[in-house]
This record gives C-alpha cells, structure tokens and sequence, in this order.
C-alpha cells in the first residue's frame, strides 16, 4: 500500500509541475483553480435530493420551489467560489537568510486587477493558514514563515491558496511553486574560541591583513561595511562615501580551520565554525575562514562575514 501511494504521489506531483510550473509570479485561471463541494455542500446536495423526491412524490409545488431555490444558489456558489480565485495574482517577493533552526521570511505580493478576493487562505503543511482579503485594484503584501532544519538551499515546496467565499458551499484552491530559495546558514553553537595560529613567520615583514589597530587609509564604500568605519567628514566635504581601512599583522589574526576544529561529525564542527564567526563579529576582531578548497580572509564586518556562513551552509552541497 505505502508502495502505490508513493507511486501516486509521484505521478501526482509530476502532473502539478507540468499543468503549474515553478515560477516567480503566477496568475491564476482555470489551469491552476481545483474546485470541489465542502462538506456542508455535500450535505445541502443531499437535502436537496431527498426534498425533490418528496416534492415528486406528494406533488406539492411549495417543495418545488424552495428545491429550485437551493439548487439554483448552490450553482450560482460554485461559480462565486472560483471567481474569488480566479485572476488573482501572486509574486514571491525578496526572503533573507536565517540560521538553522529559524523560520524563513517569505513575503507574497498578492494583486487584485479586477475584482476583490475575499476570504483567502494562504499555508503550507504543518504550518499557521494565514486569512486575508484584497480590495478591487488592491496590492497586498504579507509574510508568510516557514520552519527551516538544516543548512544550505532552502525551498517551501508549492505555497496552497484557497478559498470558501461566499457560503462555505465549495473550496477552491490552487497549488502554487512561486520558486523561493531561501539561504540557511548552519546552526551556531557556542564552544571557547581556538588559541590564536601564526600565519606569517619573522617579525618585521609580515604580511598585513584588515583589522582594527592601524589605519592605513580610505576605500571606496561597500555594502556590507560597518558603520562604525565610515569616514563621515569627507563624506560631509562631498567627497562620496568612504570606509576606513585598519590592518595589523596576520599572525595576530585568528584563522578558522575546518580540519583542526573538534566535533563528533562535519555538521557539527561547522555549527561551531558558525559560532566563532558570530562571537568575533560582536568583538570585532579580524578572522580568516579555512575550509576544504576555500579560504576567505583574514577580515571583519558584515560583508566578510555573510561571505564566511555562505561558505559553511553551502559546504559539501550544491551551490
């Protein structure tokens, strides 16, 4: 059994992917809106056959007609229903990166070009639906978070809309890929920073590297530096924006080495690694990276480090 479900679910999801694609904005039509009766609409169905054989067997035209009524508003729901979908538009709008463990940011821009939507649901399984409603020529923007568990490449598989507006008769809904990535970043764990390790021999000619003690002049800015080390009194003569650059010799540089750090396995050697980054951020002291293949540094500030935990979250994976 658990063999052809799986199999099910395959073939299911293969017809999803070609009948609704993977994509940054979607509009929705009668491609992408399933529509079936609730179970309040199976239940007024019901009803409404046995009052017609009531009707048809006493002939009494007073059930006639409130049998034709209900039909009739039961026929004119299911079209209301689907209207209340149809034209909607959804655009993935920009996520950030998080930590393991954190939930994923993803915002969704919902657009009301003819109509207005009312009484939408928008989740994903295992987590809070989210309800709102969008105005005739309306634009929505609203957040949508997503449990996260491990490092690197992150997708929330297909984002469900839907809808039981007005009576509660139907739902439609659609199923939709609005083709997020999202960048997760190992779990930090807290572990005493490793001694420090020479990187350069001899004392007087030591290669320098950015740090905090010398000042050693001005570059152009970039995004990502602190703003601790922007030159505001040129800035004020109008001379553009400038970061300050320190340095002070790479043997007092604290490098992160991959292979000398302790652990029972990778994940967790890079979660400390992890750890490290932040707590020499927060003490602004210059750090270099040291992995299998990839060596970053030695530097401090943002930049430098988002450059150093997209190193670790993408680790061993695919970029």
């Amino acid at each position: 059994m658990k063999l052809l479900g799986g199999r099910a679910t395959g073939l299911f999801n293969r017809w999803l992917k070609r009948r609704i694609p993977a994509a940054s904005q979607v509009r929705l039509n009668h491609r992408q809106i399933f529509i079936i009766p609730t179970r309040a609409g199976l239940g007024l169905l019901l009803l409404l056959a046995v009052m017609l054989l009531g009707a048809i067997n006493y002939q009494n035209s007073l059930v006639y007609a409130v049998t034709f009524i209900l039909g009739s508003l039961f026929w004119v729901s299911l079209h209301h229903t689907y209207r209340n979908l149809a034209s909607l538009e959804l655009h993935a709008s920009g996520s950030h990166a998080v930590f393991a463990g954190e939930a994923a940011p993803l915002q969704v821009r919902l657009l009301a070009p003819r109509h207005a939507h009312q009484g939408l649901i928008l989740s994903w399984p295992d987590t809070q639906p989210q309800r709102l409603d969008v105005d005739k020529q309306g634009d929505r923007r609203i957040d949508l978070y997503h449990p996260t568990a491990q490092r690197g490449w992150f997708s929330p598989g297909r984002l469900r809309i839907e809808t039981r507006y007005p009576l509660g008769w139907f739902v439609a809904w659609s199923l939709v890929d609005l083709d997020w990535k999202v960048l997760v970043y190992p779990k930090p764990l807290s572990l005493p920073l490793p001694a420090m390790r020479s990187e350069g021999e001899g004392d007087g000619n030591q290669p320098l590297g950015e740090g905090v003690d010398d000042f050693q002049g001005l570059r152009n800015y970039q995004p990502g530096d602190s703003r601790r080390r922007l030159d505001w009194r040129a800035y004020s003569r109008g001379q553009g924006l400038h970061s300050k650059i320190f340095a002070e010799p790479l043997q007092n540089t604290l490098w992160l080495d991959l292979e000398q750090t302790p652990g029972v396995d990778i994940e967790q050697r890079i979660s400390y690694l992890c750890g490290w980054i932040m707590q020499l951020e927060q003490q602004s002291r210059p750090y270099g990276l040291s992995l299998a293949g990839v060596r970053l540094g030695p530097a401090m500030g943002e930049a430098h480090r988002d450059q150093c935990l997209r190193a670790l979250a993408l680790y061993g994976k695919a970029a």
